[in-house]
């Protein structure tokens, strides 16, 4: 259903989780017989998958003889006690895995699960929602492909994705022209750059440059909000309006109804609640 990274980009980050939690010896599942086996993975509540090509590729790592099928694909919503994976194989490569595989299961579906809830919210409207850099290190190309498995857009996954400049970059630079002046100057043409503005009157000077393809409206309040739209279709300007802070979902609506492109959301890859999985084995 979507474009999953190729496992060639993470295998090495699970073989770390693996080996990190794995230690010098397993005792306890060196306690227990190996013999085949077969395994389930069961969602305990309604969640949005995302992840299972990953879960997989740790019961690979892990045993490359373990017969792993998906039954469900990301970005599927399922119901309390769907079975989204089936194993079969040894006991002992199954007991290995299972950790690793259920926190990365858990949290990547969390974060689909909450993007969903938000894009949810603010269906009709015509605004994304979008996440942003507030990933957990090592995790970052996972979690914003969860974003996406949950209906949300990526914004940059990595600095050289586009110039986005912040209130410390402006002071740096000594100002809004200066500093959007100088990233066109260094940034190949087809870069886009957004610049943030937490006032109206930074809005109105971004505005002003041709060069400025979006602006972040940071911590604005809903009546600004309205007014940076108003503002920005009046000038005749294509230029896209992110809003961004204290963006929870019971203010998503009424931010997505002000008339912005997008909402950024950095609770979906920083703050999302792991959603509840289990293993199950016979």
């Amino acid at each position: 259903m979507f474009h999953h990274p190729h496992p060639e980009t993470y295998r090495e980050q699970l073989g770390a989780f693996l080996r990190e939690d794995w230690g010098t010896q397993d005792w306890t599942t060196a306690a227990v017989p190996d013999r085949p086996m077969v395994a389930r993975v069961v969602a305990k509540g309604d969640l949005v998958l995302a992840g299972l090509p990953v879960a997989r590729e740790v019961f690979r790592l892990t045993d490359p003889a373990l017969a792993v099928s998906l039954r469900a694909e990301d970005g599927q919503r399922v119901a309390r006690g769907a079975e989204v994976l089936h194993i079969e194989g040894s006991s002992h490569g199954i007991l290995l895995a299972e950790r690793v595989m259920l926190n990365l299961l858990q949290r990547l579906s969390g974060t689909a699960t909450l993007t969903r809830k938000f894009v949810d919210a603010i269906e009709g409207t015509g605004a994304r929602i979008l996440d942003t850099r507030k990933t957990t290190p090592g995790l970052k190309l996972l979690e914003k492909y969860a974003v996406r498995c949950g209906g949300g857009v990526n914004h940059r996954l990595t600095l050289g994705d586009g110039v986005l400049l912040k209130e410390n970059h402006l002071a740096a630079a000594g100002g809004v022209r200066a500093a959007v002046e100088a990233a066109r100057r260094s940034a190949p043409n087809l870069v886009k750059i957004e610049v943030e503005a937490e006032t109206l009157g930074q809005l109105k000077a971004c505005l002003e440059l041709p060069e400025v393809d979006g602006v972040l409206l940071d911590n604005m309040s809903l009546e600004h909000m309205r007014e940076a739209v108003a503002l920005r279709d009046r000038s005749g300007r294509r230029l896209f309006l992110e809003a961004s802070g204290n963006l929870t979902l019971e203010r998503a609506r009424a931010v997505a109804e002000t008339g912005v492109d997008f909402l950024s959301v950095g609770a979906l890859t920083h703050s999302a609640p792991a959603v509840d999985l289990s293993l199950r084995m016979d």
